[in-house]
């Protein structure tokens, strides 16, 4: 397991955006390394996990539990088979393009120790929106996204620390639960019902997805009130 490119954006102007300012920084190209990765804070800084790299749509991107993006390059060959196309590390958006790590797969709260000191714990999935379906040109990209589940990871910083390509990844702790990012990732796209089962992930979900969840839960309830 090992992370094959460090990729890093920076804010470009598209028409394909609704981010203020009409910039993005979605397209992300490899970098030699090292990068230095931190917590970034709140979400609605502007701070993205890994320095240099370009934050741009303040709603829904940047913060602690989404200040570094993975995405598994053999979910990239996957979509090229798919897309009959070339796809470069960084295209997706991703920080870390990793190799022999199962993402979809991965625990919330799992942690990897990354190089000699970095240490990152997976704390949900991506979500695909409009810019990035604009960014990659496919047509209705956001639901085949959704249709594949192939999301990629978001991770926060538990120690800051440097990454270069070749740094190796070993997983360092698992969670006593099977909330999975694939798991994660259907339930606030394509089945609500799992929703309730999202919350076994305890604090490795961000407080946003927590209310969601129990926003949920409350609807449900007084729907079901109100069939007895």
């Amino acid at each position: 397991m090992h992370v094959v490119s460090v990729n890093l954006g920076r804010a470009t102007a598209v028409d394909y955006t609704d981010a203020e300012g009409g910039v993005t920084g979605i397209g992300k190209r490899p970098v030699p390394g090292p990068v230095r990765v931190s917590a970034p804070g709140p979400k609605g800084t502007g701070a993205g996990g890994l320095e240099g790299d370009a934050v741009c749509d303040l709603r829904h991107h940047g913060g602690d539990h989404q200040a570094v993006y993975a995405y598994a390059r053999e979910d990239l060959d996957w979509w090229e088979g798919e897309l009959d196309r070339e796809l470069p590390a960084g295209l997706f958006g991703e920080n870390l393009t990793t190799s022999g790590i199962d993402l979809t797969g991965a625990l919330l709260g799992e942690r990897w120790r990354v190089g000699a000191g970095l240490v990152l714990e997976v704390a949900s999935a991506r979500i695909p929106c409009r810019t990035f379906q604009g960014a990659l040109g496919e047509k209705a990209w956001v639901k085949r996204f959704t249709q594949a589940a192939r999301p990629g990871a978001y991770l926060r910083v538990v120690q800051e620390g440097p990454v270069s390509p070749g740094d190796s990844v070993e997983i360092v702790h698992r969670p006593d639960h099977d909330v999975t990012v694939e798991l994660w990732f259907r339930a606030f796209t394509t089945d609500r019902s799992l929703l309730p089962r999202t919350l076994a992930a305890g604090g490795a979900m961000e407080p946003r997805a927590h209310e969601k969840v129990r926003s949920y839960m409350a609807k449900h309830e007084v729907r079901e009130a109100a069939r007895e």
